[in-house]
């Protein structure tokens, strides 16, 4: 309980998770403080407990992150007072971890102070050479807040200039846009940007009110729609991606979003806070610059390309992800329009120039280069706020930013931000990173760095109130993790670390979009940092199958160099652990793939894995109302270095029954802590690889079965007939669980009365609570249930839609001819869902006339199928006292209503309520 609290956990997380899962199943939100307590980072161990700590438990103890990222880990070990190393291969994190770790400690609110007066010096300058950019609004007390722009093509059919909008909203009350297609005729002409659209076949805009009012998008499924009435052609995907790269898309300003300043008066007579109400009107022809922004760009990009002020790199071809390309964005650059590139470059220009008068007066010292780095992030998250890739949150009325995904998809509408204006844009994006700074010192120095009284905080010396003691060490490198030099051998004794995740994230290539900038501003002040022209993509430990373009098996490749990798960077963990020092990682990934290649990667590097542990660790949310499959848990593994040989030449198949046993022994456990669905596999993961790694190495007394497809045939290809490796272990693991979720959802032993196809549609749904999840994740589950996913699953119940498999509802199914007969002789689950079906079409007369009629009802075997099915798919809003069950999911909510309906009235004997529901109202109950 004593290190819970020093940590920050400061009540019953536990009893507060199942409290806020209520609320959001009821669309309620329970604010900053749901767990009854602030967040636990917040927290500073007062002296005492430091002590405490140091006396119990890490006294003097070093920390290692070997692959840091934004420096989350390290920064909870500098709070607990501990010596700490963070490392990370991107130039990007590594200044992020910077100036989260170091500088706040080192120059508490002094920096900050030095960030502000920079930052009003950069923005008065700024908008002095930008003045005029920004067209001002046609009506007094009211100011830009963003400008909302679609891209544009021409149609090949009737050259009329389409606007590209896969909607029109602009606000979740109903306001939206409405196109006013003009007529004319003859060619658009020229298109080199939305700003020469003047052609006689062009849109107008209207500010609408309703939904009703708005036009219907012009984009879908990478296609475009023609909005004149005597056309209405589909202009295809390569014919647009054609004009993109001819540099013939433009865009066209559909709406302005504004503010206006409501003055506000006071009892008293006098004027308080004013108060400002977004609105939105139709562009102006005045509003359409970008004549003049293109050629006062041109006039300034011999210059800047001179002075290497803005980027010239080229995105690279042999991306994962090339849409920037296939959309005519050759150039990093070229993912801004003119007037968001002219506003950037601006920018830096005029970092440059302040960071060369500070150099050249002799007043650049650290703590004002620190603060240069800060002014560096600054510039670079407007340009994260204001791209080609920003798009307009309708519902929130905000502008999103690039990344809202991990990737480069294009966006056919996107949003500008008013840089320029007052309160927003340079202030903005300055006045954030004056906030974090505050908050950073605020965790870190009692004083703020300035001295005198003030509570205890992290590096208070404890001797005097408010006294500062010095931070503790904090080694802060970029190097590649496999390559730590700079750390003695067995000199640490705890490296925790958050791995990157295989292949879900391709770090270097997105962090391409900062690094290009950031060279340009922060680079001036930490070169050795940005040595490169782009992030070190060869060096990466992801699993990157663009390193592979062109190859054979460019996946599997990509596969096998993550784990070469993760073995590297593991195997230099174990040189600078002590000999009992710990290594505890964190893993999120569903796909077995990964764990296979980290775990191998462990035992390769010579590591037995001790203990693990799921935490949950992610949003909370009802999966019950999403379309895809997502794991709220992370699973911790503890390793410890293998000081001898604990294994070897033992043979699968005897330890294998261990494995399982190891599995069932923890999985009731994770049960009774609320682990449930995909988590729950995920966490079975911990104690089988403890299990195999204890007898590694181990090998085949019989070889390893025929493969039944391409996938299990590149295992044996890559492994060997007689080769075993952890992904055996993580086979028989989930075997032990679907053996255990079969019996809890039949009240059957072992699931014998459920066929196989039936038991697939329940573990997935049990196991995803979505339809919708990855193929390589349900061919595992349907080998572990001995179905043939791709003869008995695909085209029956359901279908393969690029890396996914979705499951259907009993209406899907029927509009497909999927079903099978009703009496369940393919599988019970073709009995449920002719039933469900009838009862949502017609009645539930129907539908249990139709099962005695086939026979069904007569059949212990369909009464198994509908308890399971029961308890497994969502639960109707009003059954379940909550929010329905959105998208993909709604069908599978409505034949569960059917489904109870038929049990409640007809079957009551043979069916029981679900648990499920009994579940949610003794949680509601308890919450209340």
């Amino acid at each position: 309980d004593r290190f819970l609290h020093v940590l920050g956990i400061h009540g019953d997380p536990v009893a507060a998770r199942k409290r806020i899962a209520v609320a959001t199943r009821n669309g309620e939100r329970l604010g900053a403080d749901a767990y009854g307590y602030k967040r636990a980072f917040s927290y500073t161990p007062n002296k005492e407990e430091k002590d405490w700590l140091a006396e119990n438990a890490v006294a003097g103890a070093s920390v290692l992150d070997p692959t840091a990222g934004g420096g989350s880990v390290p920064m909870e070990s500098v709070r607990l007072g501990l010596e700490t190393y963070a490392n990370d291969l991107n130039p990007v994190a590594v200044l992020i971890e910077r100036a989260t770790l170091e500088w706040p400690a080192r120059y508490g609110g002094a920096v900050k102070a030095v960030v502000e007066e920079l930052g009003e010096r950069l923005t008065a300058e700024v908008r002095k050479r930008l003045a005029g950019v920004f067209p001002d609004e046609p009506e007094a007390d009211t100011k830009a807040d963003g400008y909302l722009w679609a891209r544009t093509v021409v149609c090949p059919y009737c050259d009329g200039v389409v606007p590209l909008s896969p909607n029109w909203r602009l606000a979740s009350d109903g306001t939206g846009v409405r196109l006013r297609p003009r007529a004319g005729g003859g060619a658009a002409g020229a298109h080199a940007g939305a700003h020469d659209a003047a052609g006689p076949r062009v849109c107008a805009f209207e500010v609408v009110h309703s939904l009703a009012e708005q036009s219907e998008g012009t984009t879908a499924r990478g296609a475009a729609s023609c909005p004149w009435a005597d056309c209405g052609r589909v202009i295809d995907g390569d014919e647009i991606k054609r004009q993109a790269q001819a540099g013939r898309m433009g865009e066209q300003l559909y709406a302005v979003v504004y503010k206006r300043r409501v003055r506000r008066r006071l009892k008293s007579g006098a004027y308080g806070k004013d108060k400002w109400v977004r609105g939105y009107r139709a562009p102006r022809p005045q509003d359409d610059n970008g004549a003049a922004i293109r050629a006062r760009l041109e006039e300034k990009l011999p210059e800047w390309e001179a002075y290497d002020i803005v980027p010239g790199e080229s995105f690279p071809e042999d991306s994962n992800d090339d849409r920037p390309i296939q959309y005519g964005m050759p150039l990093w650059r070229d993912m801004f329009s003119p007037r968001q590139l002219l506003c950037h470059g601006t920018g830096v220009e005029v970092f440059r120039e302040m960071l060369e008068a500070d150099r050249q007066a002799g007043k650049l010292d650290e703590m004002r280069q620190a603060a240069y780095g800060y002014l560096a992030l600054s510039l670079s998250k407007l340009c994260d706020y204001n791209s080609l890739m920003c798009v307009w949150h309708s519902y929130r009325a905000v502008i999103g930013h690039t990344f809202s995904q991990h990737d480069f998809s294009f966006k056919w509408s996107y949003a500008e931000m008013a840089p320029l204006v007052t309160g927003i844009g340079y202030d903005w994006a300055i006045r954030q990173t004056a906030k974090c700074i505050g908050e950073l010192v605020a965790l870190v120095r009692a004083d703020g760095g300035q001295g005198g009284k003030g509570k205890q905080g992290l590096f208070d010396g404890g001797e005097r109130e408010g006294a500062v003691a010095a931070p503790p060490p904090v080694a802060v490198t970029c190097k590649s993790g496999d390559g730590l030099d700079h750390i003695a051998d067995g000199s640490i004794d705890a490296v925790v670390m958050d791995p990157p995740y295989y292949d879900n994230v391709m770090y270097a290539e997105l962090s391409d979009f900062f690094y290009v900038w950031l060279k340009r501003t922060a680079g001036r002040v930490f070169p050795e940092l940005f040595l490169r022209r782009l992030t070190d993509k060869e060096s990466e430990a992801v699993a990157n199958p663009a390193r592979f373009a062109g190859r054979k098996g460019a996946q599997a490749l990509a596969g096998k160099e993550y784990r070469t990798r993760m073995a590297a960077i593991f195997g230099e963990c174990r040189r600078v652990l002590k000999p009992e020092g710990v290594l505890t990682l964190m893993f999120t990934h569903k796909a077995a793939g990964a764990w296979d290649a980290l775990a191998m990667g462990l035992i390769e590097a010579g590591f037995v894995i001790t203990a693990s542990w799921p935490v949950n660790t992610e949003a909370e949310g009802s999966l019950h109302i999403k379309d895809k499959a997502a794991a709220r848990s992370t699973v911790f593994l503890v390793c410890r270095p293998r000081l001898a040989e604990t294994g070897g030449g033992e043979y699968w198949e005897d330890v294998e029954p261990k494995v399982g046993k190891a599995v069932r022994a923890r999985v009731e456990e994770f049960e009774r802590a609320g682990i449930g669905g995909v988590d729950l596999y995920l966490a079975s993961f911990g104690p089988a690889l403890e299990e195999f790694s204890r007898h590694w190495p181990l090998k085949r007394g019989t070889p390893r079965p025929q493969p039944r497809n391409r996938r299990q045939a590149a295992l044996e290809e890559a492994w060997g007939r007689y080769a075993v490796v952890p992904e055996d272990a993580l086979d028989a693991a989930r075997r032990e669980v679907k053996r255990r979720r079969l019996e809890q959802l039949t009240h059957l032993e072992a699931g014998a009365d459920l066929d196989a196809p039936t038991a697939f549609f329940v573990l997935a749904w049990d196991a995803f609570r979505a339809p919708a999840f990855q193929y390589d994740e349900a061919l595992r589950l349907a080998r572990a249930v001995g179905v043939d996913l791709d003869k008995e699953v695909v085209g029956r119940l359901g279908e393969k839609k690029g890396n996914d498999v979705v499951l259907w509802d009993s209406g899907r199914r029927a509009a497909k001819g999927a079903l099978g007969s009703a009496d369940g002789s393919r599988g019970m689950i073709d009995a449920a869902h002719h039933a469900a079906h009838l009862g949502r079409t017609r009645t539930l007369e129907a539908a249990r006339d139709l099962l005695a009629e086939s026979g069904a009802s007569g059949d212990r075997r369909f009464f198994a199928a509908l308890e399971a099915v029961l308890e497994v798919l969502p639960v109707a809003g009003a059954l379940g006292g909550g929010a329905a069950p959105q998208g993909g999911a709604a069908g599978a909510g409505g034949d569960f209503e059917a489904l109870w309906g038929l049990a409640r009235l007809y079957y009551g004997e043979q069916i029981d309520e679900p648990e499920q529901l009994k579940l949610w109202r003794e949680e509601t109950e308890t919450a209340a």
